[in-house]
């Protein structure tokens, strides 16, 4: 609460509460990012990028042809050719689109760990939970 008062024509004002402390620079910068979420939006995006080398190498490399061993060809190889209405081929590449999805699950699923382990250790809100009533 504020308190004004007057000596010899200069108005001072007090503070009745102290000051909030100040934080750093990087305790600020951590609030920030998770108030916000970034920290989630940040690492879905990193290890998105970091291990998408490493699954499209083992889905092209290691899932493809074991599908493939049940399937007349790998997944690479599977399309189906049709004539369009002026005699232009259209290929559509049903196999890469298999691929691909498969990639994609391997993905999220690691982005969910890393949510799930950011969770655990309270670096980041459950959303999934329902709120409490207050």
């Amino acid at each position: 609460m504020k308190s004004l008062y007057v000596l010899n024509n200069i108005k001072f004002v007090t503070l009745a509460e102290q000051p909030a402390e100040k934080k750093s620079f990087k305790e600020q910068y951590i609030a920030f990012l998770i108030t916000f979420g970034i920290i989630g939006l940040a690492i879905a995006f990193v290890i998105g990028q970091a291990v998408s080398k490493v699954v499209n190498s083992f889905v092209k490399d290691i899932i493809d042809p074991t599908i493939g061993l049940f399937l007349p060809g790998s997944l690479n190889n599977m399309s189906a050719t049709v004539i369009g209405v002026y005699g232009a081929p259209s290929e559509f590449k049903y196999g890469d689109l298999i691929s691909n999805i498969i990639e994609f699950i391997i993905i999220a699923l690691f982005v969910f760990l890393a949510y799930k382990m950011l969770s655990k250790y309270k670096l980041l809100e459950d959303k999934t939970k329902p709120e409490e009533k207050k």
